[in-house]
């Protein structure tokens, strides 16, 4: 393990850096987190107990440090000043309660790429926010993530389950997470976007009327139908205790192509919006997001980085941009970007991403 630590400053983009310390064994320390902010993350300090010594991080807000502890659990020997000492990777039955400022979508993102290098086969539960609309929702998680994980050969006994939804502000949802280990990822080809299949959504509602998600459902069929006859859209209505503790409600789109390349798009219920407002700026979102074009959507684009062979994207994220940068500083690895010109139907411009992987192994899997 790297005892001489990168250096990065913002809490932008912690999430993929601290991964990537834990992937690559190198040490990260990370300053300058919100120093104009007038009330930067918790007051005071925060006290972390981790491997027995105590530690503080300054200037961290709840949710970091709630992530910060779920990476201790999933890793030994991890430790935090809030320089990150990275540890390995041990995997097993975990439980965390995630804080309810984000939802579970900003803590399973950094440990779907840690998950299969793990020392044992990961079964994650958490507990919190299901969906919110700063982070990917438990159901973009199933439905997209979870198949661009297939892409790498992460594939048998890879599941996740929403056993109850919890909207915001107080949550109360609870999502289980389980994934097998891999000795090495596959390289992955992907350049054909090809042509949309099929659409399928969810309309989720939790303590709200049934009704919602059903004008949902015509209303997005209303703007879809137009476009596709392979349209399935479905209510997913919870009741009791599997509907946690507060009201909500909210549609996800996904587009499925020919060559299984993925696009979506969700809303979320806001103060004063109707369910057909709802609906109708999702399907309209999804429509924008296939316009983009590519064989990755933009949310995903920096989980097809590492060890990449080729992959035919739309325009780049910022959050994919950074990863490309940070990737090389982690492990030296250069990207080779190439625009090709827009396709005949109207699409934006494509960029063909490829790059020489650094065949990354599972070195925690061989561990006592």
């Amino acid at each position: 393990m790297s005892t001489s630590a990168l250096k990065f400053s913002g809490h932008e983009h912690l999430r993929t850096r601290l991964a990537m310390s834990l992937l690559s064994g190198k040490a990260l320390r990370v300053d300058k987190i919100r120093p104009d902010d007038k009330n930067p993350g918790l007051r005071g300090q925060f006290c972390l107990p981790l491997c027995g010594i105590v530690k503080y991080a300054h200037s961290i807000s709840d949710y970091e440090a709630s992530l910060l502890r779920l990476l201790e659990k999933i890793s030994n020997g991890a430790v935090i000043e809030i320089s990150y000492t990275a540890g390995i990777l041990s995997g097993g039955r975990i439980e965390h309660d995630c804080s309810a400022a984000r939802s579970v979508g900003y803590f399973l993102e950094p440990v779907l790429m840690l998950a299969p290098f793990c020392k044992k086969p990961l079964e994650l539960t958490l507990r919190g926010v299901t969906s919110d609309d700063l982070d990917l929702s438990a159901d973009v998680l199933r439905t997209v993530s979870l198949p661009h994980l297939q892409l790498f050969g992460v594939s048998d006994g890879l599941e996740l389950k929403i056993k109850k939804r919890g909207a915001m502000p107080l949550g109360g949802g609870e999502i289980e997470f389980r994934c097998p280990i891999v000795k090495q990822v596959t390289s992955l080809n992907f350049v054909d976007a090809g042509r949309v299949k099929r659409i399928r959504g969810i309309a989720h509602a939790v303590r709200v009327s049934p009704q919602f998600s059903s004008r949902m459902i015509d209303a997005a069929r209303g703007v879809l139908n137009r476009y596709i006859p392979d349209l399935y859209l479905y209510a997913d209505v919870y009741k009791g205790e599997e509907s946690g503790k507060s009201p909500g409600y909210g549609l996800t789109l996904v587009a499925e192509s020919t060559t299984g390349a993925l696009h979506y798009a969700e809303l979320l219920s806001t103060p004063g919006a109707t369910p057909e407002d709802i609906a109708q700026t999702a399907a309209r979102a999804l429509l924008q997001a296939i316009r983009r074009g590519g064989a990755v959507d933009r949310d995903h684009q920096s989980w097809c980085s590492e060890d990449i062979a080729r992959c035919r994207m739309g325009e780049l994220s910022e959050r994919a941009i950074q990863t490309l940068r940070d990737i090389k500083e982690f492990w030296g690895t250069s990207f080779k970007i190439v625009a090709e010109s827009p396709a005949a139907d109207g699409d934006g411009e494509q960029l063909l991403v490829s790059c020489f992987g650094t065949g990354f192994i599972n070195s925690n899997r061989t561990l006592a």
